[in-house]
């Protein structure tokens, strides 16, 4: 959970939001219906915002849910958004959708994660990408950078793994300089300080490996398989739990990748 220092107000947090996101006081105004002289003086303390204002520069500064929170509770506020667990009955629309999406994607892996790259969900494909790794790294809680990167996990057999570590290590610096949260850090520096196997086969499918994203190139049975990923988030989240789920899909990038996995899973 954010935690937010009570000597710190709520003017210098936004104000750090506005200089992260790169916006003037008087755009800023002009995108929140207000004056650049009021925006002045909330930040400076010489004003206390209402709780519409906090929420109304929280979504032009597209502010993560969580630290909306954070900064109406420091503005003297209630929080706003709620943080129901996934298990929860209320969230069970939720889940069904994620279970029929997931399976939906296969025989392609594809899962959903929270904020701290925990497992939430997995499809059979993300389960076959998962034959040789520990049976440490997968006892639940799973977390799908730990596996990735660990010596014991899909590391020795990710072909091209100095590219896609240092890819996924800069997501997570970018996440990291978002919601500043202990746990996300603290898992960065774990897996930043693994070894790495220095070999870099990416090329070994050649004209297979595609131009328009980073793959993954992965070895498995004996394999060559190479997929580009995207990962999906919910619009306009109204939930801090919902906020922070990722779905994250793996398409096959060439049509060796996509047959081997239709096979395997039919």
């Amino acid at each position: 959970m954010t935690t937010v220092s009570p000597d710190t107000g709520v003017g210098p947090l936004l104000r750090g939001w506005r200089e992260r996101r790169r916006m003037s006081q008087l755009d800023l105004a002009l995108r929140a219906d207000s004056s650049a002289r009021h925006i002045s003086f909330i930040e400076t303390g010489r004003s206390r915002p209402s709780e519409d204002m906090v929420l109304r520069l929280a979504e032009q500064l597209d502010i993560p849910v969580r630290e909306r929170n954070a900064l109406l509770v420091v503005a003297g506020y209630a929080p706003r958004y709620p943080q129901t667990p996934l298990d929860a009955p209320a969230m069970a629309a939720v889940r069904e959708g994620l279970d029929r999406l997931l399976a939906g994607y296969e025989p392609y892996p594809a899962l959903v994660v929270d904020g701290t790259y925990t497992v939430v969900a997995a499809n059979r494909g993300i389960a076959l990408l998962m034959e040789g790794v520990s049976e440490e790294l997968l006892t639940p809680p799973l977390n799908a950078v730990r596996i990735t990167l660990h010596p014991a996990g899909l590391a020795p057999r990710i072909l091209n793994l100095p590219e896609w570590r240092a890819d996924l290590l800069a997501q997570m610096e970018r996440q990291i300089a978002l919601v500043r949260s202990p746990e996300l850090r603290a898992l960065y520096e774990e897996v930043a300080a693994y070894p790495v196997a220095g070999r870099d086969d990416g090329d070994r499918g050649g004209a297979r490996r595609p131009s328009f994203a980073l793959p993954l190139v992965v070895e498995h049975g004996g394999r060559v398989l190479s997929f580009t990923a995207s990962i999906a988030t919910f619009n306009t989240p109204m939930d801090v739990t919902v906020a922070e789920l990722a779905i994250e899909t793996f398409l096959p990038a060439e049509r060796e990748t996509a047959a081997h996995l239709r096979d395997r899973l039919r």
